[in-house]
């Protein structure tokens, strides 16, 4: 079953994580100096916090984020009928995970990144993507 992903910049991530930790009754899954995220059931979301984000502050960008490499095709397919320009990170390295993505911006410029997590790491990693 495929997740929605929220990732919000934010100038406190002490202040943010206190907030959306009694939001969400639940502690951060992953907690970093610069990077919070809860990985919900209910709603079922991973939703994520970063300070490292260049630009306002605010929602960075939209995501579905696949379980399966059958689900990351499908939604890939869903990506190209959008007639979007496509970005393809097939290894990248952000948000302290290993994972295959492809983003698109809407028609307002809101970046929506697609993604299959395919490992952790101990570093943020590099940002390639259409945002930050």
């Amino acid at each position: 079953m495929k997740r929605f992903h929220v990732n919000l910049t934010v100038d406190s991530l002490d202040q943010s994580v206190n907030f959306y930790s009694a939001l969400f009754d639940k502690s951060p899954t992953v907690l970093k100096p610069d990077y919070a995220k809860w990985m919900l059931e209910d709603p079922r979301v991973n939703f994520a916090l970063s300070t490292r984000q260049s630009g306002d502050h605010g929602i960075s960008h939209l995501g579905i984020q696949a379980e399966s490499r059958d689900e990351l095709v499908e939604v890939y397919g869903h990506l190209e009928n959008t007639g979007g320009e496509l970005v393809e990170e097939a290894e990248a390295t952000c948000c302290y995970a290993k994972s295959a993505k492809k983003w698109v911006q809407d028609p307002q410029g809101v970046a929506w990144e697609t993604f299959l997590t395919e490992g952790e790491l101990t570093v943020y990693g590099d940002h390639h993507g259409p945002v930050g």
